[in-house]
């Protein structure tokens, strides 16, 4: 079949608008000269690709089936288009990643040196900020990809990434990061030091306690792990985390159980715009962040 890329780039515009007219302004032809090209292209196929009226426009059954079909294919074209014209004009390549500061601060830049060494001509740039910060600039283009705790929304895809469980820390003596079991049940009638209440991971801990009927008074919340942390260090409560954060635990002076019956894991995903499709370089450092937060985790105990 041989048809052109603007004839299907004119097709997948009329879908998107459901107006020739408005189609047309975003491919810079006239109305009339559009509707040529989508003419041509029907007879190509053999079928009708749209039902038009003086006011509506409607993809056929068949004209659905094409969209669905090629979709993908140009929005692939698309961007090795532009990677292509980045690299004729002498433009480095980049991605951009968001994660949240403890993250930022204790497992990228290691992995970013480490992937250097393998893709030296592709340049990484970290955000760090919080979820809300980082779904906003992914939502909006401003980021390739984000990592964290993420709950499902309309327009974000999620890919897995890792699995971290929760555990409980208490204030210690500095470097006795105890790992010893601690059922839930145990918790009842302790304060504990919170994060915000539209916190993914507190949501998690709100619903395993209240699965288990015990009530922990909530008197001091944050909005950071670390300074959950620090609090806890000072002897203010005790904090339900992620076990990931017990990275920066043999700085501070607390201990850890693991939190048991039932082992409650927390879900990290990798998040892109479903708009935009993931450019192979940045799902290439997406797999080797995957690669390395698993061998990451296993060194520094935090699984």
């Amino acid at each position: 079949m041989d048809f052109t890329s603007r004839q299907l780039r004119g097709f997948h515009l009329v879908a998107q608008h459901r107006s020739f007219s408005r189609a047309a302004e975003s491919l810079f032809i006239t109305p009339s000269g559009l509707s040529v090209l989508i003419r041509e292209l029907e007879n190509q196929l053999g079928f009708r690709l749209f039902d038009r009226t003086t006011r509506q426009v409607h993809l056929t059954p068949l004209g659905s089936d094409l969209l669905a079909a090629t979709r993908h294919t140009l929005q692939e074209f698309d961007a090795a288009v532009s990677r292509l014209n980045q690299a004729a004009k002498g433009v480095p390549k980049s991605i951009a990643i968001g994660v949240t500061p403890l993250m930022a601060a204790n497992v990228l830049p290691q992995a970013i040196r480490e992937f250097r060494g393998q893709r030296p001509d592709l340049r990484i740039r970290l955000f760090d900020g919080d979820l809300k910060a980082i779904l906003r600039r992914v939502e909006r283009g401003r980021l390739d990809m984000g990592v964290g705790i993420f709950k499902s929304m309309p327009g974000i895809r999620h890919t897995p990434f890792f699995r971290f469980s929760l555990v409980l820390i208490r204030a210690g003596q500095p470097g006795t990061l105890v790992r010893a079991a601690m059922p839930w049940a145990a918790l009842d009638g302790q304060a504990l030091i919170s994060l915000a209440p539209d916190n993914p991971t507190q949501q998690l801990i709100d619903l395993q306690l209240a699965k288990a009927g015990l009530k922990c008074p909530q008197e001091t919340v944050v909005n950071l792990l670390d300074t959950q942390m620090a609090l806890v260090e000072a002897n203010e409560g005790v904090a339900i985390i992620p076990s990931f954060g017990l990275v920066v635990a043999p700085s501070r002076k607390v201990v850890a159980s693991q939190l048991t019956n039932p082992t409650v894991q927390l879900e990290f995903h990798q998040i892109s715009a479903r708009s935009k499709p993931l450019s192979p370089d940045a799902a290439e450092f997406g797999e080797f962040m995957r690669t390395y937060v698993s061998r990451w985790a296993g060194r520094a105990g935090v699984l």
